[in-house]
């Protein structure tokens, strides 16, 4: 079933994601040095990523321009990666199916599942990973990454 698959993606899938993205977009970032979203932020930057970070509440986070919606964000994004509660997900892909280039992913940090964004996603050609840990992955796969 498509839950099945976008809950348990493959390491293969996962490594292709952290091989070929460059810059993510961080939706519900925060400034707060313990939250997931701020400490995650900072774990993909010192591993290379760039990160665009997506909150009406900052005008910067991580010393970087804090942007109030994805629509704003004047350059390319590879992947969305979402800190926000599940509820939220549908409207934020609902933004995603509008960027022009689409990203290649939504990625949904743990904890965050939504079904009907996943589908949204996925109907635009655009793949999906949900409730997984981006640090987590990146860490037990930082190995084959190099």
């Amino acid at each position: 079933s498509p839950s099945d698959f976008i809950l348990r993606p493959s390491d293969d899938k996962l490594l292709k994601i952290l091989k070929t993205s460059e810059k993510i977009a961080v939706v519900g970032i925060s400034q707060i040095e313990t939250q997931p979203s701020n400490s995650i932020s900072k774990y993909l930057i010192k591993h290379g990523y760039t990160i665009i970070p997506v909150n009406p509440k900052y005008s910067e986070v991580l010393n970087l321009k804090s942007f109030s919606n994805l629509l704003e964000i004047p350059e390319t994004i590879d992947v969305v990666l979402v800190f926000r509660q599940s509820e939220a997900t549908l409207d934020i892909v609902k933004e995603v199916i509008m960027l022009k280039p689409k990203p290649k992913i939504v990625w949904m940090q743990e904890g965050i599942i939504n079904e009907e964004a996943a589908q949204l996603a996925l109907t635009n050609g655009i793949d999906v990973v949900m409730d997984q840990c981006m640090r987590l992955n990146h860490n037990r796969l930082k190995e084959q990454l190099d």
